[in-house]
């Protein structure tokens, strides 16, 4: 297995940035597969990840541990976390693999509605620095956007086959390819 090109990570962010949070529903393959590839954009700076709909203390399955592998990553020791209102308090962005996740932060917490969005939608609309982050999230106005089923959702493997797995992670690691350079302080 090889590791990535050092060319395919953002500089580290200072360890004083305000965390980065990334959303799904059970905290047990789209967040946690998000979360280690930013973490290790960035090791400096906090990435925290959660679901909208959790067990708590579960460890990824072998299938999410299998597309990991593919990424030449590992997160062994992720245990699942429920969201809660100091994540949301704390983060400088949430980012939400699917419009579900966007849809249930504007009904339970509005006051993070307007920065949090899909992978897919930061991928295509969230502009390059110089700006700090939090200015160009803003600009976005993501708390009024229509969200778009159509393209804007990462689809859940859970329940599916390996093959199915493997599929999302490639495609949260292609977005986070596009996304991990805009999300620097």
């Amino acid at each position: 297995m090889t590791e990535r090109p050092a060319d395919a990570s953002p500089a580290p962010a200072p360890a004083d940035a305000a965390p980065l949070l990334f959303i799904c529903t059970g905290n047990a393959t789209r967040s946690v597969i998000a979360g280690v590839l930013a973490a290790r954009a960035y090791p400096a700076r906090p990435v925290r990840t959660a679901g909208t709909f959790v067990i708590e203390g579960q460890p990824v399955s072998w299938r999410t541990r299998r597309a990991l592998e593919t990424l030449a990553i590992t997160a062994d020791a992720h245990r699942s976390t429920q969201l809660t209102a100091e994540h949301l308090a704390e983060a400088a962005v949430v980012v939400a693999l699917a419009c579900e996740h966007v849809t249930y932060i504007r009904r339970n917490h509005p006051e993070a509605a307007a920065k949090t969005a899909t992978l897919h939608r930061l991928a295509r609309d969230l502009a390059d620095g110089p700006a700090p982050l939090a200015e160009r999230v803003a600009a976005l106005s993501l708390d009024t956007v229509t969200l778009d089923l159509e393209w804007e959702d990462v689809v859940d493997p859970g329940g599916g086959e390996v093959e199915d797995y493997l599929a999302c992670a490639a495609e949260i690691d292609g977005l986070m390819r596009t996304v991990l350079p805009r999300l620097d302080v």
